[in-house]
Parts: structure tokens; sequence; C-alpha cells
């Protein structure tokens, strides 16, 4: 009796291994988990670019004269004070033109002071009635025209002594030199820059941006120790650059120039216009692209569904996007390129 039970229980066993060696395995496999984030908001400036600290005003420095270079006193990135001497001229051309202006003006002084001796003399004699009245008028032109060419000789000596001066080139304000260019010896034409002035106080970024995109209005730059500060857009080129076709513009920096040395490479994150509202920011690995346009996913009733976007940026880390869906819907935010459409998906 035992025996025939024992027999019953493992003919039972065998039949039930069977039973489950039958069954597809493929029908009991889970389907994959997908990591899911939310759509967010745009808020955020993330047009990055390449930026270059400069001054506000920046000028070039030249003689008001032509001449040699004497002498040159300063050096490139040298900081100066206003009156500072930076370039002096070879004088002796204008010491020489000083002198005959003043000789000039000696002359005109002896005959203004003779004419007015004649004319003196023949009023006299005009009141004898040795003269006539006609005669009278060409001495008082005489002296008149004496007086004008003294006038005329003044200006030339006040013109010679000014051209005496700007033989000797000075800092108009504080700033420093970013670039000097004139050396002794060298002769210069009135005009030709010999050197420019970076002017102490407001500091600026230079940018230079896409043919096309419309220069943002305001944006931000980090400094070191990761505070940012803000920028606002003050001018743009009126035209692009006949080389690289970019468009430059200048930003200002708001209520801070220390900790921005001049020439100094920044990285200037832009507001873009396109930052409106309905534009989203979703994981770049949330985007699909692999046929039928930019899609992103989404997770329906466990199934895997792509719905269709409007790509606005890209960054290296996000994607701002336009899509028919509100703020915090949960997406698909990694392996988008191995999904169908239908494909039955468990989210986290």
């Amino acid at each position: 009796m035992l025996n025939l039970t024992t027999l019953l229980l493992l003919v039972m066993l065998m039949l039930g291994a069977c039973a489950q060696s039958d069954v597809d395995p493929l029908t009991q496999k889970q389907p994959p988990w997908v990591k899911t984030v939310a759509l967010q908001p745009d808020g955020q400036p993330l047009r990055v670019f390449s930026g270059t600290v400069r001054a506000r005003h920046e000028i070039p420095l030249a003689f008001q004269v032509g001449g040699r270079i004497l002498a040159r006193h300063v050096d490139a990135g040298q900081r100066v004070t206003a009156g500072q001497l930076l370039f002096s001229l070879d004088p002796r051309d204008l010491d020489q033109a000083a002198r005959a202006a003043a000789a000039e003006l000696a002359a005109t002084d002896a005959a203004l002071v003779t004419a007015a001796s004649e004319l003196k003399r023949h009023r006299q004699l005009v009141e004898r009635d040795f003269i006539s009245l006609q005669a009278l008028e060409r001495f008082e032109l005489a002296a008149r025209d004496a007086a004008s060419r003294r006038t005329a000789a003044q200006a030339h000596l006040a013109q010679a002594r000014n051209a005496r001066a700007y033989a000797e080139l000075q800092a108009a304000q504080a700033g420093v030199l970013i670039e000097v260019s004139g050396e002794p010896g060298q002769v210069v034409s009135p005009g030709e820059a010999v050197a420019t002035l970076a002017q102490a106080g407001e500091r600026e970024i230079e940018v230079f941006l896409p043919d096309g995109s419309q220069p943002p209005a305001t944006g931000h730059v980090h400094l070191a120790n990761g505070d940012a500060v803000r920028l606002a857009l003050r001018e743009v080129a009126g035209a692009a650059d006949p080389v690289s076709r970019s468009w430059r513009a200048r930003y200002r920096v708001m209520g801070m120039e220390a900790g921005f040395p001049l020439g100094k490479v920044v990285q200037v994150a832009l507001q873009d216009e396109a930052s409106e509202t309905g534009v989203l920011a979703v994981p770049l690995g949330a985007l699909d692209e692999r046929s039928n346009g930019a899609r992103i996913w989404r997770v329906l009733e466990g199934r895997a569904q792509p719905v269709t976007v409007e790509v606005v940026a890209l960054t290296a880390e996000q994607a701002r996007i336009r899509v028919n869906l509100p703020a915090g819907t949960r997406i698909i935010a990694l392996g988008t390129h191995l999904l169908t459409p239908g494909m039955p998906v468990r989210a986290r």
C-alpha cells in the first residue's frame, strides 16, 4: 500500500514538471522599467557664449601734430594716471615755428606803432588844413590793416605754442594702456594712433553672436566665487563681420567692475528672447530624433507613447522644446531610442 502511494506521488510530480516546461518563458518576462521626469518650465538663460572683458571707453591716443617720436615713456599693460606723459616728439621744428611766429608778431607790433604814429601826425595836419580828408583816410586804412595783421600774428603765435605743447602726448584720463604701437624714431602723422587707453571705470563684455540671431537683452556672467553678475545689452554692431559673419554685441556689467580684468575670457549666459511662455526644458536624453521629427515619450496606461515636439535650442545637458503638454507632465528621461509605440513599460 505504501509503495503504491509513493508511486502515485512520483507520477504527479513528473506530470507537473512537464506542464511547466511547456510554458513559454517569454510570456513570463516583465515589462522594462523606465525612468521618468517632469517637464520643467524654461526659466533660465541657456544660450552660453564666450565673451571678452573690455572697457566701456577704449580711446585711441594720437598726436595732434606730426613728427618723429623722440621718446616713449610707457609700455603696454601699464596703468597710467590723468596727465601722465606717454610720448614725446622731436620739438626742434615746432620750436622754430614758435620763434618764427613770435618774430612775426614783433614785426606787426612795430608796424602798428608806425601806422598809429603816422595817423596821429596826419590828423594834426588836417586840423591845420595842410592836407585833405581824403589823404587822411589812406592813413586810417593803413592803421586798421596793421592792427589786423597784428591780430593774425597773435593767432599764429598761439597756434605755434599749442603745437609745441602737442609734442608731448599725455593721458587725458586714468586707465590701462591695452596697446602701445609707437616706437622712438617712428615718424607719425597727426591723428595716427600710437596707443590705446582703456579708461578706468565701467566694464563691458564683448560677445560675438551668430548671424541671424536676435541679441538677447539681458544675461549674467559667473565669477570665480560662484556669484552671478547681471548683464544688460548696450549696443550691437550695425553690420555683421565680413569674415566670420558674426555680430558684435556689448553688454554692460551692472554695478560691478572689480573682478573683471581687461581681456579676460568669461562664459556668458544670455537670456534668450525665445524663453517666453510655452517653452519647456527636458533632459537631452529624453529627446528622440530617430525618425518623423523630434519626439518625447510619455507613459499612458503602462505603455510608451510618442509626442511630437518643436526643438527651440540644445545645450550640453538640456533641450528646450515646445510641446502641447502642461509643465509637470511625466516623460521618459532615458533610453528613448529603444522604445516603440505601444511598448509595455513600467515607470518609476
